[in-house]
């Protein structure tokens, strides 16, 4: 969008990389700036995808998507929190918070906003976030983007991968720092910080003795943190309906990872389901973290 000013501030709790790029954050664009303003942002005809509305293609339809989404986050009493931003030269993949007023309730909604662009703008721009914190169910994204196999995921990232795809729990809990925190697609209260919470919802997500693969579509990498979209058409030994998710991998000062946050909407088997079994922890990016 003219997302080109620079953002704000993000919370003390992430790292940030130095950026070249300069970047607005996607949702006040969505918020502050003025039809004109936004498409002036994409190269052609805009192209975004996210959960609530599916595709959405077109000045006309894109013109409806911004005047919808404006209504729905003022109406929640939207609040709007960075977590972390990733520029690259031809993708951004930038994470935020939203808490919303639902039903009488606050909740928070994790998201994840992948834009491709070049020198003339914007291409695509991909949305990711589970449902379970708006309904209290999942949906099936269904793939976005295909497999590439050229991917080689570097460092303890990719130790992470091959431990995910072989159901390694000792080889999760190796790629990440003592310290480290790993957070579920819904958020809120699904957040599990140290080895022994890892050990815990990682031993869950094995439980029939098989892992997680992943088939890699992009990588985004700005040397602190690593985002991976994906497909993912398993669980354990079960074949489930190809669903499309993105993970950022934040590195720590060991190299390892110091945060794991998933953005997908792929409802657990029940032997994994860790709404039975959770360990509360502070939200990203909330203040004095």
């Amino acid at each position: 969008m003219s997302w080109t000013h620079r953002p704000s501030s993000p919370s003390t709790e992430i790292r940030r990389r130095p950026r070249e790029h300069p970047h607005a954050p996607f949702y006040e664009g969505v918020l502050n700036m003025g039809e004109e303003e936004l498409l002036a942002s994409w190269k052609g005809q805009p192209n975004l995808d996210e959960p609530r509305s599916g595709r959405v293609e077109g000045v006309d339809r894109f013109g409806r998507w911004v005047e919808e989404t404006r209504e729905w986050l003022l109406g929640a009493d939207a609040a709007i929190r960075p977590v972390y931003l990733l520029v690259t030269p031809t993708r951004t993949v930038e994470e935020v918070a939203i808490d919303l007023t639902l039903e009488g309730e606050r909740r928070e909604l994790p998201v994840a906003i992948v834009g491709e662009h070049d020198l003339d703008g914007l291409t695509a721009v991909r949305i990711y976030h589970s449902m379970w914190p708006l309904t209290g169910a999942h949906e099936v994204r269904w793939p976005l983007l295909s497999r590439d196999p050229s991917i080689t995921v570097p460092d303890a990232v990719g130790d992470y991968q091959r431990a995910l795809a072989a159901g390694d729990v000792e080889g999760i809990l190796a790629s990440y720092e003592d310290d480290a925190v790993a957070r579920e697609p819904a958020g809120g209260e699904y957040v599990f910080a140290g080895k022994e919470k890892l050990r815990h919802i990682y031993s869950l997500q094995f439980a029939d003795g098989a892992g997680i693969p992943l088939e890699l579509c992009t990588m985004t990498d700005d040397g602190v943190a690593c985002a991976l979209e994906y497909n993912a058409p398993q669980w354990g030994h079960r074949a489930i309906e190809p669903q499309a998710g993105v993970a950022v991998y934040q590195r720590g000062g060991s190299g390892k990872i110091a945060f794991t946050r998933i953005y997908d909407d792929i409802a657990p088997p029940e032997a994994s389901d860790s709404s039975a079994s959770t360990v509360c922890a502070r939200p990203f990016g909330a203040e004095g973290t």
